[in-house]
Parts: C-alpha cells; sequence; structure tokens
C-alpha cells in the first residue's frame, strides 16, 4: 500500500475497529475496508485493537500490520450481540486505558428485493449492519465522553444515497440508516 499522509497528532492514539478483518483468502495482497483503515492509522503511529466475527481473517490482518511495524491486538468477537461488544471494549480498556477511536466497519451485503428478500435475511442485514453500529457507539460514547474526547467513524456505503442497480433492499436500508444516524 503506498505511503498516506502523515498526522502527528494521531500519534499514540488507540483505536477500536469493529470488523477489522475481511473476506477471501488469508494470503491475499488485498487490503480489505478494516484492513486498510487499521494500516493507515498505523501508519500514523496509532496503537489499533480490532475485532472479527473470523478470528482468522481478524489475525491475518494483525499479522499483516505487525510486520509493517503496527501495533495490533485483535479479538474474535460478533458485534451484533452486546455481550460480545462488551468484551472488547473491556478488553481494550483493560490493556490501553482508553478508546480514543472507534472504527465502525462491519458490513454483509445480500441480494434481494422486497418481495424476493427472505425475512431471516432482511433481519440478519440489519443487525449486521445496522444494530452493530448503535452497540459499539452505546458501549464506547459513554467512555469517550467521561474521557472528554473521542471520534466515531461509522463506515457506510453509498448505497445508502442511491441505488446502484443491483437489488440489495436490505443492506441500502441499513446503510441509509447509518448515514442518517450521524446527522
Amino acid at each position: 500500500m503506498p505511503p498516506c499522509a502523515i498526522y502527528p497528532d494521531l500519534a499514540g492514539k488507540i483505536a477500536l475497529i469493529m470488523g477489522i478483518g475481511q473476506v477471501g483468502s488469508t494470503e491475499s495482497k488485498i487490503w480489505g475496508n478494516g484492513a486498510a483503515i487499521a494500516n493507515i492509522l498505523c501508519q500514523n503511529k496509532v496503537k489499533i485493537f480490532g475485532c472479527d466475527r473470523d478470528i482468522a481473517a481478524a489475525e491475518f490482518t494483525a499479522r499483516r500490520l505487525r510486520e509493517l511495524n503496527g501495533t495490533c491486538d485483535v479479538m474474535v468477537a460478533d458485534v451484533t450481540k452486546l455481550s460480545d461488544v462488551q468484551k472488547v471494549v473491556e478488553a481494550v480498556i483493560a490493556k490501553y486505558g482508553r478508546i480514543d477511536i472507534l472504527v465502525n466497519n462491519v458490513g454483509i451485503t445480500a441480494p434481494g428485493d422486497p418481495v424476493s428478500l427472505s425475512e431471516e435475511m432482511w433481519d440478519e442485514q440489519l443487525k449486521v449492519n445496522l444494530k452493530s453500529v448503535y452497540l459499539a457507539c452505546h458501549v464506547v460514547l459513554p467512555i469517550m465522553e467521561k474521557q472528554g474526547s473521542g471520534s466515531v467513524v461509522n463506515n457506510a456505503s453509498i448505497a445508502g444515497l442511491r441505488y446502484l442497480g443491483k437489488p440489495q433492499v436490505a443492506y441500502n436500508s441499513a446503510k441509509a440508516a447509518v448515514i442518517h444516524s450521524q446527522r
């Protein structure tokens, strides 16, 4: 990955990345969204703590970051479950004592319009793409308020703003809600 802009004021910050792994081979040269975000933050000397429901994918990202002299710890978590989100946040606080940056990067998509998409897939899409953002903010924002500082980055999608030529009604709806929750 090419070098990024360096922001000295980020050095030493602690970032929690929900969804640090990536779909696909753990031998890929490509950086998925969560991994790429972690990489850019590491280049700016941010210490990373990440989670993913696929621990192999999370460990792959952590290994790549460490090879580039980054600091990265990971653990498995299903961020659609409050208890898992709480465990991740407790682990970060136990290790670093604070969270300066929260990145909500979890997302999955499934094709389907209102007629063809099953109710179960609708529920799963909203749980992963929207509820995960709520849960992470629900647990982390009180910590940031107590610290008196912090930044939250909610990774959404252009699909939340307009139709992209393929029916994915649940994904589009969830990402639109994420975009609007930031206002």
